[in-house]
């Protein structure tokens, strides 16, 4: 299964002014973006305010003739990787939130269903690869960013970006294919 199938295929609107501007236009991308970081789905709209925050804090940094996803992904990573900091000294809770869907509209309802089992599917096996690994593999693989941007957003070696994606490519693999022996479909 090719990741990219289950991104948004559409083309970014044109380059925003401004942070609030930015913000609504990339809010789904967000959201989306940080379920497959692994955030619970309850928390999911509420700390789409928190990227917000940083967005405006730091809005000044953008430079403007760069595509806004791969700068935005990296403002997304460190909130996502600071919320898990601060979660991992609570108590687990339940996932028992539904898994946040962006609808896309279809014809026929069964073909819907699958489309969310399928990305219901996806989101678990990538819940299993390590953030760092995980990262690179979403923002390739799904975000169709090129390596060098991947490399410079995460702030490492071209290489180590390629080596990050053997292994989440390894391990989504392994995690698909236990969730399969589990019942998990897909």
């Amino acid at each position: 299964m090719h990741l990219s199938r289950l991104g948004n295929s559409m083309e970014p609107p044109a380059a925003p002014t401004n942070s609030l501007t930015a913000f609504q236009q990339e809010f789904e991308y967000v959201c989306r973006t940080r379920r497959r970081l692994g955030v619970l789905p309850a928390d999911i709209e509420d700390m789409a305010h928190e990227v917000y925050l940083v967005l405006s804090r730091r809005w000044a940094e953008y430079d403007q003739t760069r595509n806004l996803r791969p700068w935005l992904f990296a403002l997304v990573l460190g909130v996502a990787t600071s919320h898990k900091r601060r979660r991992s000294h609570e108590l687990p809770y339940a996932l028992t939130d539904a898994k946040l869907e962006i609808e896309d509209p279809s014809p026929h309802p069964e073909q819907a269903m699958q489309v969310r089992q399928t990305r219901a599917f996806v989101v678990d096996a990538l819940d299993r690869v390590p953030m760092k690994r995980r990262a690179v593999l979403v923002m390739l693989d799904i975000d169709q960013v090129s390596m060098r941007d991947v490399a410079s957003v995460l702030g490492i070696p071209v290489f180590t970006a390629y080596s990050r994606l053997r292994k989440a490519r390894m391990e989504f693999r392994a995690a698909a294919e236990a969730l399969r022996k589990e019942g998990g479909s897909p």
